[in-house]
């Protein structure tokens, strides 16, 4: 499966997102898991934000080696499944690819879904979306020029939704969903919790 995640800029959220799915492909050994992001005003050719990076550290996954690219509907189309940050970004992405709605989600969105429903596959994820109510929006605030407490709390909620996710949707890494006791994400200089504590506390709850 491969995962487009899209943002506005493409140094923030949807790296967070793409570094953190690739972190669960190796920790799982899911090679067929891949992903990839871009923004829909991207900061062309710029580096992961450095409030970012350190999320992205902190979460035991690898922000190095990145440079921020455009939007364009080859990326959507060679997609699986398409995450946005936002209601606004899933529509552009609807609206510059044909066909890319059945597969476009917010992330939180997909979440609620799989979460509510118990879909497993990309198509459960579309089939179940006009039939459950919307509680709330389902987007993620973009942190930048923020505070750093601000990157941490964006940081758990893309974690939080994005790792039972994935795991849901990958045969035979389901995880009980439940919404209590989920662990907080810690930046500690000098000492990042690794993913697989992450994970463990997942598929401990």
């Amino acid at each position: 499966m491969h995962v487009l995640f899209v943002c506005h800029g493409n140094v923030c959220r949807s790296v967070i997102a793409e570094r953190l799915t690739r972190a669960v492909a190796i920790e799982h050994a899911m090679p067929e898991l891949t992903a990839e992001s871009a923004g829909t005003r991207a900061l062309l050719g710029f580096p992961v934000e450095p409030l970012a990076a350190k999320i992205i550290d902190g979460l035991g996954a690898d922000a190095t080696n990145f440079r921020a690219r455009k939007l364009v509907p080859a990326l959507i189309d060679r997609a699986d499944l398409v995450l946005t940050m936002t209601e606004q970004i899933r529509e552009q992405v609807g609206a510059l690819s044909m066909g890319a709605v059945a597969r476009t989600f917010t992330l939180l969105e997909a979440h609620r879904i799989a979460h509510v429903t118990g879909a497993r596959t990309i198509e459960e994820l579309h089939s179940a979306r006009d039939d459950l109510s919307l509680v709330g929006r389902e987007s993620i605030a973009d942190p930048v020029g923020l505070s750093e407490q601000a990157y941490c709390e964006v940081g758990d909620r893309i974690a939080e939704a994005l790792i039972p996710l994935l795991l849901a949707l990958a045969p035979s890494h389901e995880i009980p969903p439940r919404e209590d006791d989920r662990p907080g994400l810690v930046i500690a200089p000098g000492s990042p919790p690794p993913l697989a504590a992450f994970l463990a506390a997942q598929r401990a709850r």
